[in-house]
């Protein structure tokens, strides 16, 4: 007869609990530790000094334009004026900065539209459609980014001219070949970014848009170019910051003719009001002028920098 044996006490488990470490032992929060808050410390002085260079040429510009001209020469530095001179932007408008804004303007709603428009059709057929040649077309593109400008001057002068014997609106002084230049120039780094982009797009959307008997250009203008807002926003900002600020290209293409600056642009008005402002010593009209140029580019950049920083990480996030 066997005899069963019964062991009393709670039933002990296969598996043991882990056990915990010592707390002298635990990894510490390395943001917590001495290392980390000098880090930190560093940080912030650092971003507290690049804010104050950044910031304080900006506000030293802009108090100099509501100065004096004894006030701008006897205290060059100081950023408060005795007297508010709001009468020095209106003599900056009207020595000849109201022409060169609406230069400015007319060069730049036909030159930014017709790079994105380029740019955004180029970069999404590279990237969303596999042909024969493709990446050879996206390197040549990609190409221009490695050209400096200034090799390209004499040919790209010789061309303008000769181009403007045959055709007068595409000659030099024109703004129609001023904004063709700008859209060749511009048109390399629009094709990288927004190919980048619209890689991180899901088929899927296309896909479904082309069961439901979209065209290809209906799908690209329908559904994905609306998805790759955040990247247009983004580029074109770069594309009017960068175009509004040149100024080799307006200087080689847009020369003054007999001496009459009817054409020119911004950049160019900035260097033409520095010489005539200078000759007669009116240093307050000149920081009034260099506000008035300034001023437009930062508000659309502090208008849209939330858009800005989301089209530069949505392809990273996605």
């Amino acid at each position: 007869m066997s005899t069963v044996t019964h062991t009393s006490g709670p039933a002990r488990s296969d598996t043991a609990p882990p056990s915990r470490p010592p707390a002298d032992r635990r990894p510490k929060d390395a943001g917590n530790g001495f290392g980390g808050r000098i880090f930190n410390g560093f940080s912030h002085l650092f971003l507290a000094v690049w804010a104050i260079m950044v910031v304080y040429p900006l506000l030293w510009v802009v108090m100099s334009a509501l100065k004096t001209d004894s006030e701008v020469i006897r205290e060059p530095l100081s950023l408060i004026p005795d007297a508010l001179q709001w009468d020095n932007f209106a003599r900056a408008w009207t020595a000849g900065i109201d022409s060169f804004f609406l230069n400015t303007l007319l060069v730049l709603v036909f030159s930014v539209t017709l790079t994105m428009l380029l740019g955004s059709m180029a970069a999404y057929a590279l990237a969303r459609y596999e042909f024969r040649g493709n990446r050879l077309i996206y390197w040549m593109f990609l190409s221009g980014l490695t050209l400096p400008i200034y090799l390209a001057a004499v040919p790209l002068f010789k061309g303008v001219y000769n181009t403007g014997v045959s055709l007068p609106l595409l000659g030099p002084n024109k703004h129609l070949m001023l904004i063709l230049v700008y859209v060749s120039w511009s048109l390399s780094f629009t094709i990288f970014f927004m190919h980048s982009f619209f890689r991180t797009l899901p088929d899927s959307i296309a896909e479904a848009a082309q069961v439901d008997g979209a065209s290809h250009t209906r799908t690209f203008f329908s559904v994905m170019l609306p998805m790759a807002k955040p990247g247009l926003i983004s580029i074109g900002i770069f594309n009017v910051l960068g175009q509004w600020n040149q100024w080799y290209l307006p200087t080689l293409l847009m020369q003054s003719v007999s001496g009459e600056p009817k054409n020119q642009v911004i950049a160019q008005g900035l260097i033409e009001l520095s010489v005539n402002q200078g000759y007669k010593s009116d240093w307050s009209g000149l920081f009034a002028g260099v506000t008035m140029a300034m001023l437009p580019v930062l508000i659309v950049y502090i208008v849209f920098q939330r858009q800005v920083q989301s089209g530069l990480t949505a392809g990273v996030g996605k």
